[in-house]
């Protein structure tokens, strides 16, 4: 039996009960939350401890990894002089492959993983733009969960964000940073608060 693929999702204009319905559909076991500030004003459901405590009653896991993953990182070199993230040295950054390394490792044992952020649509958002454009350069299988709860592949992100003319030179047409610019670290897609300190989980199957 062929492990499940790396599925990404955005709770964008969702419920918290259409989005779990959501992971339900294509059997997501754990969550990952990439989002660097766990919270919403406006979607208070989707705040770090109010979220964690609807998918523990739907039987899915939560882990956060914004830290690691999240579209604005800590670290201030990550940014250009207009204050934008540059993916290209994201993706040079420890924290960062470390992110990624537990994520090749969970599509090794077979998990059901979604990479979780606030954006429904994953043209929009790093976890197309950053973190699936590395999983599938490292050939792993990459499912986007868009904003009506269609499945659609890496490839066709890349289409969405070329208008859906095909590039000759494939995904390095992809942007290579973020939309805005960024005085200090916020949240590229969510409405935020301050960001709580987060577990230091080493597995996806830990208890803790």
């Amino acid at each position: 039996m062929s492990s499940p693929p790396l599925y990404t999702i955005g709770y964008g204009a969702r419920d918290i009960d259409a989005f779990i319905a959501a992971l339900r559909l294509y059997g997501v076991a754990y969550l990952l939350d990439v989002r660097s500030r766990p919270y919403s004003r406006y979607k208070p459901d989707f705040s770090r401890e109010r979220l964690e405590e609807h998918l523990r009653q739907a039987g899915i896991r939560y882990v956060y990894m914004g830290e690691a993953l999240g579209g604005l990182p800590a670290d201030r070199s990550c940014y250009d002089a207009e204050g934008k993230v540059d993916y290209a040295k994201v993706i040079e950054r420890d924290f960062y492959r470390a992110g990624i390394e537990r994520l090749v490792s969970a599509q090794a044992q077979g998990l059901a993983v979604a990479v979780m952020c606030s954006e429904g649509k994953p043209e929009m958002c790093h976890r197309s733009k950053l973190i699936g454009k590395t999983l599938a350069a490292r050939g792993l299988p990459v499912a986007h969960i868009d904003e009506n709860d269609a499945l659609i592949g890496q490839d066709e992100v890349l289409l969405r964000l070329t208008g859906g003319q095909p590039s000759l030179f494939g995904d390095e047409m992809l942007p290579g940073g973020s939309r805005k610019r960024y005085a200090i670290r916020g949240d590229d897609n969510d409405e935020s608060t301050e960001e709580e300190e987060s577990s230091d989980y080493t597995d996806f199957t830990d208890d803790r």
